[in-house]
């Protein structure tokens, strides 16, 4: 009995926390029931190798919590089918300097931003890792995993990867409507990862917005 309450204690504490890390942001399915969210560090089967969350849900500032929404209307538009499955959202930099932690000195450090440095976008809630998903709750083929630190990952090289065979012209034109919704509603994607969108830059994200402690 002793330990089922100190287990529903420590819940407690941190959703408590949780909700204190992500006061102004918004639950991106509280206002579009119709994205689903798998977030990749709320377990260890990710890069780090190491569950980082101990939060399920996708916070995100409201500015880009709202174009979110826009682009999967506008994705369902396209195809009623179809919706944005997001991956990863807002992340707190105390769990982004455990994730430097993890990849200082290694090959992944490069695709990890750095806390010394401000972190990045998604510390502020201004940036989704997201994909495509069908009716069934399947992710379209992108090519590769999410998260997949690799070259086949990188959108600039599509063309040749294609050509090459390394990853299918359906996973390309899959990635291509990704884009084009994600960047119509206002986002940026980032040249060497297909998942990842930025809702503004670093130097107006420091200058104007919260970072997530």
């Amino acid at each position: 009995m002793k330990k089922r309450l100190l287990t529903l204690l420590l819940v407690a504490t941190a959703t408590t926390l949780a909700a204190q890390n992500f006061k102004g942001l918004v639950d991106i399915r509280k206002i579009d029931s119709t994205i689903t969210v798998e977030l990749m560090y709320a377990k260890a089967d990710n890069f780090v190798g190491e569950k980082m969350y101990n939060f399920s849900k996708a916070y995100l500032h409201p500015k880009a919590a709202a174009a979110v929404k826009r682009a999967n209307s506008l994705l369902r538009e396209i195809n009623p089918n179809l919706h944005l499955h997001i991956y990863d959202a807002a992340r707190p930099m105390s769990v982004q300097q455990k994730m430097w932690n993890k990849v200082k000195g290694t090959a992944q450090q490069n695709y990890v931003s750095n806390p010394a440095n401000g972190g990045g976008l998604h510390n502020y809630g201004l940036a989704v890792d997201v994909s495509i998903a069908n009716s069934k709750g399947d992710t379209l083929p992108m090519g590769t995993l999410v998260d997949a630190l690799t070259h086949k990952s990188h959108i600039d090289r599509e063309q040749e990867l294609v050509r090459t065979g390394k990853i299918s012209a359906e996973a390309a034109k899959n990635r291509q409507l990704l884009r084009r919704v994600m960047q119509q509603a206002g986002f940026r994607p980032l040249r060497s990862e297909w998942w990842h969108f930025n809702f503004t830059t670093r130097a107006d994200a420091r200058k104007n917005y919260r970072v997530i402690p």
